[in-house]
């Protein structure tokens, strides 16, 4: 890098420094005598940090066929492993840490979209290639383009009128260079040297850009972010290109890829409320985009007085953009809604039932051994399953009723004006259709699956405080179904609902 440019951003003032709880992270990642008591001791005086950590452990991430419910910080390290869990307790903050506070928030969430994707997609190769370490390389990808978030910090408004190029790849960093003296991978492994992050994840760093590397743990970190590239951009011929070149230095086939693009599909909702970052296909972005042009469009029709032909125009746009709004509130692997939309659609129902003094039941439903499906057909049949199993189930509800996937292979269901035992009898009449009939076909074999479901109901006998206790108490149910040996719906006990004032 530049001198002046070194100068700059050592004496910047916007540009932010690791909190404690990520340098204490650091300081036990370095220290052999480390244990996980140590390291959950850290963990826990941060609420936010340990919250995500509980997430992940009980993620699909790491789900195994057989899984308990993590309910402890303790638990949640020992099955993540000490490296693995200091690993993404640092990732975690210095997610948060490079939060936006200026006018180019949009851009820091596009670097941040590639970002979490790159992670999951550096942890996915690392298992089909059998690297060690894989969390390392899943924060190594996820700190890979660190560097833009520090120019963005440093000097935002100098790096918005950088030309127009890819946020990435040869041409951004000839742009950067050219302009800022030094690129964003230069900057990226200053920082973390600053940091004082380890030399393993500063050549992570220095290196993402690197195509040609006979490094296989960097090749994992460079093709992750290409993939990360191709899956929101599936049109980019370039990407595609470079992690076709990378890909053949894994000795990855093209089949492998697709798959791994199909992973992140599939994984997407849960890397998004991991480090609370929208994510989407570019196409959405565009789409959106041609809305704004389009209703510019209408406003000059409208100036000319040529109220027909606006009309016209508003209607079709009004449709399309109805279109849209549903497109971008769906998983895009089932069709389910997400989880946005199952936020806001929730808090809306139990204030509704609430005003209204009507029942409102939730349940959580999880496919029982869904691992079982992944590890003996592979990932491609286990999303044709989840995807049948959500249409199956959308056909089976109430044009009232909402089903959205809460991540992985877990499902919730929004039963409105709905009592406890006839929730109960939905899911179970469900259960049974689902368990009889097969979800996917493989040589001829059908693939049946069941589920277990944890059911419960505000109103009537008991009411809770908010719409977050009625989950905390759905979930509670949910693995009290699995316990009882799973293929069952359970109801949350009457007694650990609160009271209902008089």
């Amino acid at each position: 890098m530049h001198p002046e440019l070194v100068s700059l951003l050592s004496h910047c003032r916007t540009l932010p420094t690791l909190p404690g709880v990520a340098l204490r992270m650091i300081e036990l990642a370095e220290d052999p005598a480390t244990d996980l008591a140590m390291a959950a001791d850290a963990i826990a005086l941060d609420p936010a940090l340990s919250a995500r950590l509980l997430r992940i452990a009980n993620s699909p991430l790491y789900a195994s066929a057989h899984r308990r419910r993590v309910d402890t910080l303790s638990q949640a390290l020992a099955l993540l492993g000490l490296n693995a869990a200091l690993s993404l307790a640092l990732g975690f903050v210095v997610a948060r840490t490079l939060q936006p506070d200026h006018a180019l928030a949009g851009m820091h969430e596009r670097v941040w979209q590639r970002s979490a994707l790159a992670a999951m997609a550096a942890r996915l190769l690392a298992e089909r290639l059998q690297l060690e370490r894989p969390e390392e390389l899943m924060l190594g990808a996820l700190l890979q383009d660190i560097g833009i978030l520090a120019l963005l910090h440093a000097m935002p408004e100098r790096y918005a009128e950088l030309p127009q190029v890819p946020l990435q790849g040869p041409e951004r960093l000839e742009v950067e260079r050219d302009h800022l003296g030094g690129d964003h991978t230069e900057v990226g492994a200053w920082l973390a040297g600053r940091w004082g992050l380890s030399g393993y994840l500063q050549r992570m760093i220095r290196g993402s850009e690197t195509i040609e590397t006979g490094d296989r743990t960097l090749g994992c970190v460079v093709a992750a972010g290409l993939l990360a590239d191709v899956w929101i951009r599936p049109d980019d011929d370039h990407a595609r290109e470079q992690l076709d070149q990378v890909a053949a230095a894994l000795d990855v086939e093209a089949l492998d890829i697709e798959t791994l693009l199909e992973r992140l599909s599939t994984l997407a909702p849960e890397m998004s409320a991991l480090f609370d970052v929208r994510i989407h296909r570019e196409e959405h972005a565009r789409e959106i985009e041609q809305q704004g042009r389009e209703l510019a469009m209408i406003r000059h029709l409208l100036e000319r007085e040529d109220l027909q032909l606006a009309v016209r125009e508003a209607t079709r746009l009004k449709a399309r953009t109805r279109e849209l709004d549903d497109l971008v509130r769906r998983d895009p692997l089932t069709g389910a809604y997400n989880r946005r939309q199952l936020e806001d659609v929730l808090q809306q129902a139990f204030e509704e039932a609430e005003r209204r003094r009507e029942p409102l039941s939730i349940a959580f439903i999880d496919l029982d051994d869904f691992k079982l499906v992944n590890d003996r057909y592979g990932h491609l049949v286990g999303d044709t399953v989840l995807r049948e199993f959500s249409q199956a189930l959308m056909r089976m509800l109430r044009a009232s009723d909402l089903l959205a996937r809460y991540g992985g292979e877990e499902f919730l269901v929004v039963l409105r004006r709905c009592g406890a035992e006839r929730g109960k009898q939905i899911l179970e009449r469900i259960l049974a259709d689902i368990a009889a009939c097969p979800l996917a076909t493989v040589d001829g074999a059908g693939i049946h699956i069941t589920f277990s479901a944890g059911l419960a109901t505000h109103g009537e006998d008991a009411r809770f405080v908010d719409a977050h206790a009625m989950l905390a108490a759905a979930d509670e149910a949910l693995y009290g179904a699995k316990r009882e040996g799973r293929n069952q719906v359970a109801m949350q006990a009457r007694a650990e609902y609160s009271p209902d004032p008089a």
